[in-house]
């Protein structure tokens, strides 16, 4: 068992400019640690949490995609972020989780916001994933994902959480207090990336990306409206030790999802 070296980016986005936040984001990248295995990106870090599906959707072979299968092959490191993708006559809020030989695996969000109509200018996804990763099995999900515990329930199945997002400054305790949750009623590792900044609409992003452990104690952050990049190693060993000493799960109920 290995313990896995973790690298977030906190940072502002160009609203809907595509190449300028991937040009800027290849020379944030350049800090990144050598030996970090993931590095994960806030939501929508292409064009910021837009509704503009219809004229910022990329396909799966787009340029985007591209940039980042660059910056994973650079690093040795799996990247994760989520971009707008189109998919036939349907646009997705679509995580991608690019290792370095540049295979994919993506997440559709599911929990699409609906304050911000979220719902009309994009598909939902109808499926959960776990991506297996340098022997760590990894929950990938998207913002307004977090306030859905049911979803994230940990079956046995996965050691981290990565939740990506632009979670707006007004809803800063809820951000770090679910964070938190997640991590401890799942014995999981939670990382949770956002965005500072302000977008187009006016709306303002603090940041306050963390990684929590899985008893509910923050190892690593970043501090509120603050860009920058936080390292932080997950202890493989730590963390099936506490699981055997505290076995919550065995008393966990069991249930299926209906999508």
């Amino acid at each position: 068992m290995r313990d896995l070296s973790i690298t977030l980016v906190q940072c502002s986005l160009d609203w809907e400019d595509p190449l300028r936040n991937c040009d800027a984001m290849t020379e944030r990248l350049d800090a990144v640690p050598s030996g970090s295995d993931l590095i994960v990106l806030p939501e929508m870090f292409s064009t910021g949490f837009t509704m503009g599906s219809r004229t910022l959707a990329e396909p799966m072979d787009g340029p985007t995609v591209d940039r980042m299968r660059q910056w994973a092959g650079a690093h040795d490191a799996a990247v994760f972020g989520s971009i707008i993708v189109q998919e036939g006559d349907k646009r997705y809020n679509r995580g991608l989780f690019v290792r370095p030989d540049g295979a994919v695996v993506h997440y559709d969000k599911r929990h699409l916001f609906r304050f911000a109509q979220e719902h009309e200018h994009y598909a939902a996804g109808d499926r959960r994933v776990v991506v297996d990763w340098r022997g760590w099995r990894i929950l990938l999900q998207i913002c307004f994902d977090l306030r859905f515990p049911v979803f994230s329930r940990n079956r046995g199945d996965y050691d981290l959480a990565l939740y990506v997002a632009n979670w707006p400054e007004a809803r800063r305790a809820p951000w770090s207090t679910l964070l938190q949750a997640r991590a401890i009623e799942n014995q999981c590792y939670v990382a949770g990336v956002n965005r500072v900044g302000e977008d187009g609409n006016g709306i303002a992003y603090s940041g306050d990306s963390v990684v929590v452990d899985p008893k509910g104690e923050v190892l690593a952050s970043l501090g509120p409206s603050a860009e920058g990049l936080v390292n932080c190693s997950l202890d493989r060993v730590s963390l099936e030790e506490f699981r055997e000493k505290f076995p919550v799960a065995k008393d966990a109920d069991s249930f299926e999802l209906e999508f």
